[in-house]
């Protein structure tokens, strides 16, 4: 059972960046400037998904409180800077968006859009830079506890969280040129390829920092996933380049969505069966199983994700199909 719930937390955290993703790499793509009509357009093609992606951020926490108390406590204790820096960049990013959108001057609307950048950039930096302190491991106490908050500050997990706000910018580009209408698409195709071979550098850099760490090499229990995720990832990002240069944006989009997917994947499969290796006392490990809750805890949130994982699933099904296509009320050929 501990595993079924491990896999449902990876899921909705996958979904979280996948959705979120295009969101944040929206809010990065502000920072270019540009004429005002060209950052509204932006914001309204992702206007209609904006709140509901943040609900799976909410359904991830909801998971890691409930069915793996002693993840949450340590997870939010040793990684906290970073786990600031990716909630205070999402509380950011919404409160800006809002606000923008009151009647009020030019010069204000764009200083908000500058929030909005800078938290899209808080937000990826922290979720890349938390999946890397999970790789590379947290200095695990005897007692069990995290000691100290100086082992994030890392080359790789400072990479890693450059690389996810790379592939974040790519994602959102990308989601616009499915979005906007054909005449704004094509000079966002050619933005959206540049940024992808961006995202393909910072990858290799993050890759090859990771794959020098002592720290990580130690961390990682199944060495296989961890060489194979920098490959599969180089690979979706080379398949989304290659679609926007043949004008398929939809397969762009699936390729970018994997991209984002992937490093959750990636990270769970090498660390297990732990949630956290030990960097400290030897034998400190945290397995998922000693951190997930009781049997019967596990048992009554079954019953209660059953009905809403559904309806969650169904929610997002339906929004992306009624406000499927342009916004100019044009459906291209996605694929």
């Amino acid at each position: 059972m501990e595993l079924a719930w491990y896999a449902l937390l990876g899921l909705f955290l996958a979904g979280y960046l996948v959705l979120a993703g295009y969101d944040y790499g929206v809010g990065l793509l502000l920072a270019r400037g540009g004429p005002p009509a060209h950052r509204r357009a932006a914001l309204t093609a992702v206007g209609p998904f904006f709140l509901g992606n943040e609900v799976w951020l909410v359904a991830t926490a909801g998971i890691l409180f409930g069915a793996f108390p002693a993840l949450e406590g340590e997870l939010l204790s040793g990684l906290y800077p970073v786990v600031a820096a990716a909630l205070g960049g999402t509380i950011t990013v919404t409160v800006g968006v809002q606000l923008r959108s009151r009647p009020t001057g030019e010069p204000t609307r764009a200083a908000w859009d500058r929030v909005v950048a800078a938290g899209s950039l808080a937000a990826a930096f922290g979720w890349g830079a938390l999946l890397a302190g999970l790789l590379q491991g947290v200095p695990l106490a005897a007692d069990g506890h995290v000691t100290g908050v100086g082992h994030v500050a890392t080359p790789f997990a400072a990479l890693a969280g450059l690389a996810m706000a790379a592939l974040m910018a790519a994602h959102g580009a990308t989601f616009l040129t499915l979005r906007l209408p054909a005449e704004a698409a094509a000079p966002l195709t050619r933005t959206a390829r540049r940024l992808v071979a961006a995202a393909l550098a910072a990858v290799a850099l993050a890759a090859v920092a990771g794959l020098l760490s002592d720290r990580v090499r130690a961390a990682t229990q199944r060495p296989l996933p961890a060489v194979l995720l920098p490959l599969v990832l180089v690979t979706a990002l080379l398949v989304a380049r290659t679609a926007l240069g043949r004008r398929r944006p939809g397969v762009a989009f699936a390729a970018t969505s994997a991209a984002l997917a992937l490093p959750v994947v990636g990270v769970g499969a090498a660390l297990w069966p732990y949630a956290l290796v030990s960097t400290g006392a030897p034998g400190a490990s945290l397995s998922v199983a000693d951190a997930a809750a009781s049997g019967p805890t596990l048992t009554l949130l079954g019953w209660l994700v059953l009905p809403l994982l559904p309806a969650l699933l169904g929610f997002q099904a339906m929004c992306w199909w009624v406000f499927r296509g342009r916004t100019d009320g044009r459906t291209p050929v996605y694929w």
